[in-house]
């Protein structure tokens, strides 16, 4: 529950900062490498038998699953899908602003 001061929120009493740049693409990679060790995973249980053959134990799926993480991380980190530099550009546009305002040139 949000409190108030003086009859106004907390959130609108404190300014809201501008994003990192450099926060933001870090929480990007993140999600980036999140999406791709999801993707392995998936890919590691439909195939039969695991990546490395049958009988895998509950030790060799931690490992594995540890791995795939790592390997999400650095694929992320060297560029992976591309959806790093997708999200931080969607998120630097500048903001819309209101019709009326602005230098809006009729089309």
């Amino acid at each position: 529950m949000i409190e108030k001061i003086a009859g106004l929120s907390i959130e609108a009493a404190t300014p809201k900062k501008p994003d990192d740049p450099a926060k933001v693409r870090d929480a990007a990679q993140q999600f980036e490498a999140l999406l791709l060790s999801q993707l392995l995973k998936n890919v590691r249980e439909s195939a039969s038998g695991g990546w490395l053959g049958g009988g895998e134990d509950q030790a060799g799926e931690s490992a594995m699953g540890m791995a795939e993480e790592q390997f999400a991380r650095a694929l992320s980190l060297s560029g992976g899908l591309g959806l790093t530099s997708m999200v931080v550009s969607g998120l630097e546009r500048p903001k819309a602003t209101p019709a009326g305002r602005g230098s809006e040139t009729p089309v």
